[in-house]
């Protein structure tokens, strides 16, 4: 196996799913799941394909409540190809199936250099003989409206025909997530079908509320030779092109079969069915559309390869590679968020949560052009947010947790405990840190790019909107002479009220004011800088009066931050929680990642723990470097020194499920820059959370966006210590062994492939030769600058 390819051996059902999703292929505008052409979707096989931004809303009734969920559709399935087999003047034998044939081989390769997905298998038919066959799949980067199937079918030993089955199935539902089986899942209606002789067949509908028109054309070839015979069947809800082949040893048979998508979002056609059956007629063969696809690939990879030895780089590559097929630069031209669980599956519906937080970062000093695509999504719904602000009597701009198509609130009312199969309140809407994370993009976007255009303009929109919230929000309490926050939710969701309360939300959750003060902050420095007539602008279009800055200094200075047993507290009166018997929980359940559902499901509930899902306090540490943190706690009248900081590290290591992906890489993150032997486990487990499926199924429904880009920040900025401020790049690597040799490139600044390599105790930057401005670099103890076409070589301090 090399470090490009991802290999399987033999056919296993049951971790089929998983597969599918690993070996999704996709180009940004669509991506198709991993699954078997021949399979509909079932138990064990789900053939889904997703357009980035399609989505619909659907009512269900559901243990007797009324409930509207918007979902990303899963479209026709264009992959669906099935054959079978005859000798001469025999009977027909019955349609191939893993699940049903004899296997002798089964072994699927993913290339990741040429984005291509192959299966090989050989079966017996006791009737006929061995038959060998090779898939080989891609779905295409440069003209992101294609994709294409090649079969080639040979015989050992025996002669006669194949019949071959290529079609167009909209006969399909929204199934991928077992615990939404009870939700209405048909989201097409209106499917028509039809054929254009000699060799296509199509497809159109529409989604049954958001009205979005989708339109499919295949054409599909016996390459080099003629059926016996070729038939176009368009039926009801699937379009068939049905082929019967002569098939003898020395004589394969090659089919190939292409596919055009296309949907009326896109711009530039004026029906999607005429687009569709436009792109397909003219695509080239099989062989050409591979070679334009793969010097697509080419291009991308030398932009945004990393290198790292060993399993740790094979998978950092498998990462960058779905982040690549979800967000590609042909995201910059779409209207379209980052989907928490990619375009792999329907887990979370397809949803934006705050996963941008985790991939912007890599994002910004590769494909910039993407990031502020992805940015500009939060802007077209920066009117909702105000008006959802307002509905609930708050200035400013209230992002949703859970966003779809037009920026309302998507979270669920309610949500299924699988373990008690009860149906509970969900309080997660009330994550409003949401905003923070959008805030914290746009200047991260900005201060990487030196965007100062977007900055003050779209950026400080959003960035003034958020701010305004969150001042208007934070109510001011005498007792302590602190500002407060009041019914929120963090980070971590296991706690969404405190014990025996009436109504959810908690008061003063850290990560929540710390970032509200950082944003608030910001916002005020954002307005010193601007020119005059800018700032004029700017207070006219938001109407934002000169009279609520000096509440925003106020806040941004006196927010409250709650501490316990010398330690920061996650939320007020989180010291006050039980104990939980963290050994007895293990030893009884083993994995307790999902903590709330194991306690809920014994009668009890998580929010009387010391238990938190995921990272919380702690992002804190992902988020700021350890100076900008002291920083800003020292800004709210708060110290905080390096053993307080490593006792509060301590305390939540101990009290944390990890029920979250994204959980691991935050601990790995803060621990490699606290310089902690123990950072590596977390790192690892990071680096295995879907490849392993560590949450036991959930990736079958979908990878985990945010924590695979997420490990290739951790390398990009955790290990060196990366920031992007003061027109310079800021560097302060940390040791850790089992990442000690990496190199990147970056785009900074203009200058394209500025290369970051670190190895024997030495960090080299250089600078391509280019007619740019010299870059500055800036360590712990010293400042260089490199000019376009030298390398610069730093000796690091040894660990």
């Amino acid at each position: 196996m090399s470090d490009w390819t991802w290999e399987y051996e033999g056919y296993d059902p049951t971790a089929e799913r998983l597969r599918e999703s690993l070996c999704t292929l996709g180009n940004g505008y669509f991506a198709t799941r991993g699954a078997a052409p021949e399979c509909r979707a079932g138990l064990v096989h789900y053939p889904g394909t997703y357009v980035a931004g399609c989505y619909n809303r659907l009512e269900s009734t559901v243990a007797g409540r009324h409930a509207v969920n918007e979902d990303l559709v899963n479209l026709p399935n264009w992959l669906l190809l099935r054959f079978r087999v005859r000798r001469a003047g025999g009977a027909w034998c019955p349609w191939f199936s893993p699940d049903t044939s004899a296997l002798l081989d089964y072994r699927h390769v993913l290339d990741l250099r040429r984005a291509t997905l192959t299966r090989t298998l050989r079966f017996r038919d006791d009737d006929v003989g061995v038959l060998g066959v090779r898939q080989t799949r891609l779905v295409h980067m440069r003209d992101p409206h294609l994709a294409a199937l090649r079969t080639v079918f040979t015989p050992e030993d025996w002669s006669g025909e194949i019949e071959i089955q290529s079609c167009l199935d909209g006969d399909v539902i929204n199934g991928n997530v077992h615990r939404y089986r009870a939700l209405n899942g048909s989201h097409l209606t209106r499917v028509r079908t039809g054929a254009q002789e000699p060799d296509t067949v199509w497809l159109s509908c529409r989604t049954s509320a958001s009205g979005i028109g989708v339109a499919m054309a295949a054409r599909t070839v016996v390459a080099g030779r003629s059926a016996a015979s070729s038939e176009l069947r368009p039926a009801r809800r699937r379009a068939v092109h049905r082929l019967v082949v002569p098939i003898a040893p020395g004589r394969p048979v090659d089919v190939e079969k292409t596919v055009a998508l296309f949907t009326s979002r896109d711009t530039a056609i004026s029906d999607p069915l005429e687009a569709a059956l436009d792109r397909v007629s003219t695509a080239g063969g099989i062989s050409e559309l591979l070679d334009s696809h793969v010097a697509a690939w080419e291009r991308l990879w030398r932009r945004a390869d990393i290198q790292v030895p060993g399993r740790a780089g094979r998978v950092l590559r498998l990462h960058l590679f779905h982040v690549l097929q979800t967000l590609s630069p042909h995201t910059a031209d779409l209207d379209v968020g980052v989907p928490a669980r990619g375009l792999h599956g329907e887990a979370y519906r397809g949803h934006v949560f705050w996963d941008e937080l985790f991939v912007l970062p890599y994002l910004n000093l590769h494909f910039p052009e993407v990031s502020r695509a992805l940015l500009n999504y939060r802007y077209r719904r920066l009117p909702r947010a105000c008006r959802t602000a307002a509905v609930i009597g708050r200035a400013g701009a209230m992002y949703p947790w859970q966003s779809g198509s037009d920026g309302r609130e998507e979270t669920q009312v309610w949500h299924l405990n699988p373990h008690s199969g009860r149906w509970l309140p969900d309080h997660s809407r009330l994550q409003h840190h949401v905003g923070s994370a959008v805030a914290y993009n746009v200047w991260q976007y900005c201060e990487a790019t030196g965007d100062t255009e977007y900055l003050h303009t779209k950026g400080a929109e959003m960035l003034l909107q958020i701010a305004r919230f969150w001042a208007d929000l934070a109510d001011f309490d005498p007792g302590t002479g602190r500002y407060r926050i009041r019914g929120v939710v963090g980070p971590d969701e296991y706690h969404d009220g405190y014990p025996g309360a009436t109504t959810p939300g908690l008061d003063d959750n850290t990560y929540t004011n710390v970032t509200a003060a950082w944003v608030l902050t910001r916002a005020l420095d954002l307005l010193r800088r601007l020119p005059a007539w800018r700032r004029e602008e700017l207070f006219e279009r938001v109407r934002l009066g000169g009279d609520e800055l000096p509440k925003w200094e106020e806040v941004s200075r006196r927010l409250r931050v709650p501490f316990h047993q010398g330690v920061i507290s996650q939320f007020e009166g989180y010291g006050d929680l039980a104990e939980l018997d963290w050994d007895a929980y293990r030893a009884r359940y083993g994995s307790i990642r999902r903590l709330d559902r194991i306690l809920e499901a014994e009668g009890d509930t998580v929010t009387r723990y010391k238990a938190s899902k995921q990272a919380d306090v702690l992002m804190l540490g992902y988020l700021f470097s350890p100076a900008e943190l002291r920083d800003l706690f020292r800004r709210l009248g708060y110290e905080l020194d390096d053993d307080v900081w490593r006792r509060t590290v301590d305390y939540y290591l101990q009290r944390t499920s990890h029920g979250s992906t994204l959980s691991g890489l935050v601990h790995g993150l803060v621990l490699a820059r606290a310089r902690r032997a123990e950072a590596w486990k977390y790192v690892q487990e990071a680096l295995e959370a879907d490849i392993a499926d560590i949450q036991g199924g959930t990736t079958g429904e979908g990878i985990h966006l945010g924590a695979m880009a997420g490990t290739l920040d951790l390398v990009q900025r955790g290990l060196t210590g990366l920031e992007t401020r003061e027109d310079a790049l800021w560097l302060d690597p940390v040791p850790l062994p089992a990442l000690s040799e990496y190199g990147f490139s970056l785009r900074y600044r203009g200058h394209w492939g500025v290369a970051v390599r670190r190895r024997r105790g030495q960090l080299e930057i250089g600078v391509p030769d280019s007619e740019e401005s010299p870059i500055r670099v800036v360590l712990a103890d010293r400042a260089v600058t490199v000019a376009p076409g030298e390398t610069c070589t730093l000796d690091l301090p040894a660990s």
